[in-house]
């Protein structure tokens, strides 16, 4: 019993790590001569590259009829593409720490859609007082009353791609959710798809002010094969050894871990009042996800459930099968192979 405590623990760390770390690299990777498209079609496509040869070993076959194929179009973008390059663009600016909590946001802006389409008819009173403490920590981040506040071009680039992380989730819920492909193969299409829509845009991206050093390309190696494909192979088994709840709770330690490793690593100075904002969204996070009793929990996407959305992560989630360390979970989201984290 101890024994298997142990090795889920584990898992979650190294989950957490992997998914946590990707904003670490994506820093990395733009101080090192690479440009937030270069980076975003890399990871891309490392990661496509990584879930096509588990697909390979699991003999699972990539889907045939057109019509999945359209739906992965849309979920790429949203999913993969525009939060990725969002992430990449953002964190010029904006701290690598900063970036994983507002990629935390995702649960708020899934809320919140929620209730605009009608979908959230009667949320619990917990929910709505976590929709409103995460807005409001993410108010005190940005600190919209201080000239050297985060209230930046790039901070909110980041939240627009945490929002479209959860414009991504309701649309695969819809349309991805129970496809006979299997989770490894939908999430490598996934990723495929976004590989091709990012590489349709290189054209139109600035060439990198200089040749990439090698710390950026190991930086970006990492990001797309450990940070985008390995973490939706650990967090498929993870979800299928002790069940969707507890790998939705990994991401809650992601930005804890972007925060630490933004500090350790890259010497970013945190504010008391940051902090203080860090707080209040992790814990209007966590009441976002409290449901009325009796009501069985979902399991979520965001680079951890069963396709290519990753969010995680850092521009990425992954319950999808994408990549990104992935944000915690989504109210409403795929329960069958379509990202988080990342």
């Amino acid at each position: 019993m101890f024994g298997g405590q142990r090795a889920t623990l584990v898992r979650m760390g190294v989950l957490a790590l992997l998914w946590g770390s990707g904003f670490l690299w994506i820093k990395v990777a733009l101080g090192g001569g690479l440009t937030p498209l270069q980076i975003t079609v890399i990871r891309c496509a490392l990661g496509a590259a990584v879930l096509l040869a588990l697909a390979y070993a699991a003999r699972q076959r990539l889907p045939r009829d057109r019509r999945t194929w359209l739906h992965l179009v849309v979920a790429a973008f949203f999913c993969n593409a525009l939060p990725f390059f969002l992430f990449s663009v953002g964190e010029q600016t904006v701290d690598s720490g900063v970036a994983g909590v507002l990629n935390a946001t995702t649960p708020l802006w899934s809320l919140l859609i929620g209730l605009a389409l009608g979908a959230e008819r009667h949320p619990h009173p917990l929910r709505l007082t976590g929709l409103g403490l995460g807005f409001a920590g993410t108010l005190l981040i940005f600190a919209p009353w201080h000239r050297a506040g985060l209230t930046s071009w790039g901070a909110l680039l980041l939240l627009a791609a945490a929002a479209s992380y959860a414009i991504a989730f309701a649309y695969m819920a819809r349309h991805l959710t129970g496809r006979q492909t299997g989770p490894l193969a939908l999430s490598a299409a996934q990723l495929l798809t976004a590989t091709g829509l990012t590489t349709l845009a290189l054209p139109a991206g600035s060439a990198g002010p200089s040749t990439p050093t090698l710390t950026a390309i190991v930086a970006v190696v990492v990001l797309g094969t450990l940070g985008t494909g390995v973490t939706f192979h650990l967090n498929a088994r993870l979800i299928a050894t002790e069940g969707p709840v507890t790998a939705a709770t990994v991401g809650y330690l992601l930005p804890v871990v972007s925060v630490a490793l933004g500090a350790l690593v890259l010497d970013e100075q945190l504010s008391l009042r940051i902090i203080a904002g860090m707080a209040v969204v992790l814990v209007g996070v966590g009441l976002t996800r409290t449901r009325p009793s009796g009501t069985a929990p979902v399991a979520h996407c965001d680079d951890r459930t069963d396709t290519a959305c990753s969010p995680t992560h850092p521009g990425g989630s992954p319950t999808s099968g994408s990549s990104s360390p992935p944000p915690p979970s989504a109210s409403s989201a795929p329960t069958s192979g379509t990202s988080p984290y990342r």
